[in-house]
C-alpha cells in the first residue's frame, strides 16, 4: 500500500463533501461562500475541505476582493480515472459471465448481439 501524502487525490476526494463541491464547481467559478451554502455547516468546516482540494490541486483559488474564487481544476482527476480503468477488464468479465449465465437460465429471452454491445459503452 503507498503511502498517503497530504496532496493526495484519493484523500481529496475521500469526503463526501469535498466531491460535492468538486461537483458544484463544474458549472463555472464560486464564491467560498457560494460552495458553504449547500452543507449547513460553519464557514471555517468548508474552508478546511476547499484547502485540502487546493492542497491536491483539484481547485484554484484566486482573490476578488474580499472573496476567494474557486474554480475547478480537473487535470489531478486523471489519476482516479486511471485506477478506476484498472478495473474495466475486472467488470467487462463479470457482466459477461452474467451474460452467460442469464442466457442459460432464460433461453428465450437473448439480447440481439447489437443490444449487448451498446450495454458496454
Amino acid at each position: 500500500m503507498r503511502p498517503l501524502q497530504q496532496n493526495d487525490v484519493f484523500h481529496a476526494i475521500a469526503h463526501p463533501a469535498r466531491r460535492t463541491i468538486l461537483i458544484l464547481l463544474r458549472t463555472g467559478e464560486k464564491r467560498a461562500s457560494e460552495l458553504a451554502e449547500p452543507f449547513g455547516v460553519s464557514f471555517s468546516a468548508v474552508s478546511q475541505h476547499l484547502k485540502i482540494l487546493k492542497e491536491a490541486a483539484l481547485v484554484d483559488e484566486r482573490r476578488e476582493g474580499r472573496n476567494r474564487v474557486y474554480q475547478l481544476h480537473p487535470d489531478q482527476l486523471q489519476e482516479v480515472w486511471a485506477w478506476a480503468d484498472e478495473f474495466r477488464a475486472f467488470w467487462n468479465a463479470r457482466l459477461d459471465a452474467l451474460e452467460q449465465h442469464l442466457d442459460r437460465k432464460y433461453p428465450e429471452k437473448k439480447l440481439p448481439a447489437s443490444k449487448k454491445k451498446k450495454r458496454r459503452n
